[in-house]
């Protein structure tokens, strides 16, 4: 979908997405500002596992980070959810190109994969490579989706999304929208 500037960017019911460059927001409307294709900051979903779903952070804090030097991060079965943590499948959860409101628990570094004191004994000053991420609160999850029709995806449950092209229903963990 094209966009000319100050036109209404159309988005789902629920949580707004961080604004990423060439949109703004305006009497409670999110706008275009530059002619082309919107697009939607957070992690975003590259991959997932029967355990865990990878993904790929571009925003901290609310600040896009430049192109190129995007953080991993992992959200694993056991982070998903506060209860019936032992029941999650992430499949039913996230889908690949979701974009996901979440919040770091952890580093996931070197110490993981065993060679942890090596490493950091002679490189001190080195990023972790990784970060655990959780979406165990109910204004964490999903927020922004697309449906296999192309259309962007309504919440309509903390664990359900409708597409409004096809009235297909898909699991996601929803972020609660905020009021």
């Amino acid at each position: 979908m094209a966009l000319l500037p100050g036109q209404p960017v159309p988005l789902s019911r629920g949580p707004v997405p961080s604004l990423g460059t060439g949109l703004y927001s305006k009497d409670g409307q999110v706008r275009a500002s530059l002619v082309g294709v919107p697009q939607y900051e957070g992690p975003v979903v590259i991959r997932l596992s029967p355990v865990q779903a990878t993904v790929a952070i571009s925003v901290v804090d609310g600040i896009p980070l430049p192109a190129g030097e995007e953080f991993s991060g992992v959200i694993r079965s056991q982070d998903v959810r506060a209860t019936e943590r032992d029941k999650v499948k992430i499949g039913d959860c996230f889908r690949g190109g979701d974009v996901v409101k979440g919040v770091v628990v952890s580093e996931l570094d070197s110490l993981d994969r065993g060679d942890r004191h090596e490493r950091y004994d002679r490189y001190p000053l080195v990023m972790p490579e990784a970060y655990y991420i959780t979406t165990a609160r109910n204004d964490l999850g999903v927020i922004f989706a697309t449906s296999e029709a192309g259309a962007t995806m309504e919440p309509i449950s903390w664990q359900e999304m409708r597409c409004p092209r096809t009235g297909r229903v898909e699991k996601r963990k929803c972020a609660k929208p905020s009021t």
